[in-house]
């Protein structure tokens, strides 16, 4: 029997696969949960005990969360990226590492195929099939669900039909977690109006009231959470994540392009990635300089969407992270958050290396650093090209 290698995470997209692509196609599954941060030892369990009742030649786990933070979610932060303003790449980004992950795995094993449960219509199929295409050109990609246009109800008549027993109630939204955020996806969010319903959500609203969280950087990265140290950031991150995601912080709707042209939306909730960038980016404007800013802004834009559209592994990219992470050598401190139902408020900083030091001046108050002379004559220079400009063309706009 001919080896394909399954990216499965247990949902119902990829349960569809792992029947149809052995019973089917007569093939040996080899299904790989590739860990980002998202399931607990419970989960991954269960997952692999659907895996082993779906009669999978093998199952296997592998966790990259920390992997996945190094080379990619350091630097979602440094650029204070959020797409559109709103998403902070929360699937985008672990996608092209997971590919890369299955990618290595189907080497391992000498698969003769590499298999996804990407739509036809989504952006996952061009993140996968590119990273495919570029690490195991000469494997083949099998993409049942894509490749037979299929809806999700078609997929579950075709599992009831093979006698699988799911949740299938649950099934009707696709949720993918990870440690930069969860993605929900369902009827809601296949129109421009509706919104997800609260038992959509992964997490249920169970805080109260308001709560005091401070958290500290070094040259960019989260290392504590109220004063707890963390080995890595991204055990840092999982931790305020926790603490937050229960207040419904983070729960929004992105809409935007998609890699193949049309216009995609998607539910999420991502409490700790979306107060860790606010807050990162407060800490920026006290310790870097305005150009820094500027130039972070331009090339972080560029990053996040590049990123966007699984091209992690262009070359342009490294160059670009070189860029971030040097501009991050300042950036420490501790950043004060208020947490509330729905909402969170950055209130402060506190850091060694703020530029808004009282020895230099107050703004709006007295200036220690020169004189009204000076600011006249200041004035009279940075004005003077565009004071000429009006005089010179004074006469023909009259």
């Amino acid at each position: 029997m001919k080896k394909v290698v399954l990216a499965y995470s247990g949902g119902l997209d990829t349960s569809y696969c792992a029947i149809y692509l052995s019973k089917e196609l007569g093939l040996e599954v080899h299904a790989l949960t590739v860990n980002t941060g998202g399931f607990t030892e419970e989960e991954i369990k269960n997952i692999e005990a659907r895996a082993k009742q779906f009669g999978m030649a093998s199952f296997k786990s592998v966790d990259v969360t920390k992997d996945y933070y190094d080379s990619c979610i350091r630097y979602l932060i440094y650029g204070n990226i959020l797409k559109n303003a709103t998403y902070p790449l929360s699937v985008s980004a672990e996608r092209v590492i997971q590919a890369m992950t299955i990618a290595q795995y189907a080497k391992e094993i000498n698969a003769d195929y590499v298999a996804h449960g990407s739509t036809g219509a989504g952006n996952d199929q061009v993140r996968f099939d590119m990273i495919f295409q570029t690490i195991i050109p000469g494997i083949e990609i099998l993409t049942p669900i894509r490749d037979k246009r299929l809806s999700r109800e078609e997929e579950i008549t075709f599992l009831k039909e093979h006698g699988i027993d799911m949740n299938f109630e649950k099934a009707k939204y696709s949720i993918n977690k990870g440690l930069w955020g969860t993605s929900v996806g369902g009827r809601e969010t296949l129109n421009s109006k509706e919104y997800l319903p609260e038992d959509a959500w992964p997490t249920p609203v169970s805080k109260n009231g308001s709560e005091e969280v401070k958290l500290s950087f070094r040259k960019g990265e989260l290392i504590s959470v109220n004063d707890v140290t963390f080995e890595h950031p991204s055990l840092a991150i999982q931790f305020l994540q926790t603490i937050a995601q229960p207040y419904g912080i983070g729960r929004d709707i992105h809409v935007g392009d998609t890699i193949i042209g049309i216009k995609g939306r998607v539910g999420f909730e991502a409490a700790a990635p979306i107060i860790i960038i606010k807050a990162h980016h407060l800490l920026e404007k006290h310790t870097l300089t305005k150009w820094q800013l500027y130039w972070k802004d331009q090339l972080s834009a560029w990053y996040g969407n590049w990123l966007h559209e699984g091209q992690l592994l262009d070359p342009t990219m490294r160059d670009i992270e070189a860029f971030l992470k040097s501009s991050q050598q300042t950036v420490a401190g501790d950043v004060f958050v208020t947490l509330q139902p729905y909402r969170f408020t950055v209130t402060g900083i506190e850091s060694p290396n703020d530029l808004m030091s009282s020895k230099f001046g107050s703004y709006g108050e007295m200036n220690k650093s020169w004189t009204g002379e000076d600011v006249k004559g200041f004035t009279k220079m940075f004005g003077n090209q565009t004071a000429i400009y009006h005089m010179v063309n004074a006469k023909k706009d009259d």
